[in-house]
């Protein structure tokens, strides 16, 4: 019935569409990026065609309202803690074909690593290739995940777990699309940086939707 009902989301039509933002336990700041979210709706409704609604909305890893949400984001600085039923919802959730986009907006790395091992304890996050469909289109990126903040300085990359062929759990480090997603005034960007994150983020709503 889960999996029936999430499918149907994704299928359902005129601003019946709705993201969510994950509050978690262990510490981090779940809440970072305020208007990230908010932002990257209103780029997709305005230039890819959804209709989502423009408010996204906050669900925690354990609650069953997490399946009426067929993307859902991850960003924080912090520790991450799943405990026992958190990782069985989340399971259930990813497996009947839900989203989860984690977001290290720098200094999660550590502890995020861990929790996604629970989450699939005889899978890898493996490199997602800069040919995969999620770089292509609506927008292209032929050398895969574009580079938004510094941190480290190292390149950014993105990790994924696969279903079924199909992704469904993104992980993007060194990269921070979330920061990118803020109001212009939040981080002074340059123009372009800020619009790559949006097209990007705009590439990973379209590969939900479309797939």
């Amino acid at each position: 019935m889960k999996k029936i009902v999430l499918l149907l989301l994704i299928s359902i039509g005129a601003y019946s569409q709705e993201i969510a933002l994950l509050k978690y336990n262990g510490g981090g700041d779940w809440y970072a990026n305020p208007t990230s979210l908010p932002n990257l709706i209103k780029f997709c409704n305005q230039n890819i065609n959804t209709r989502i609604k423009p408010k996204s909305a906050t669900v925690s890893p354990g609650s069953p309202d997490i399946f009426s949400y067929p993307f859902i984001h991850m960003t924080g600085h912090g520790n991450v803690i799943f405990n026992d039923s958190e990782v069985q919802n989340l399971q259930n959730y990813l497996y009947s074909g839900g989203f989860l986009h984690i977001d290290d907006n720098y200094g999660m790395d550590q502890y995020i690593r861990k929790e996604i091992k629970k989450l699939f304890p005889n899978t890898d996050l493996i490199e997602v290739p800069s040919t995969h469909p999620i770089f292509q289109k609506p927008f292209s990126f032929p050398n895969g995940l574009p580079k938004i903040h510094e941190h480290d300085g190292k390149r950014p990359q993105a990790f994924g777990i696969f279903i079924n062929n199909k992704l469904a759990l993104l992980y993007t480090y060194e990269c921070d699309l979330g920061d990118g997603w803020e109001d212009p005034e939040v981080h002074n960007d340059p123009k372009n940086v800020r619009e790559n994150a949006l097209k990007m983020g705009a590439n990973i709503i379209n590969y939900i939707f479309n797939n």
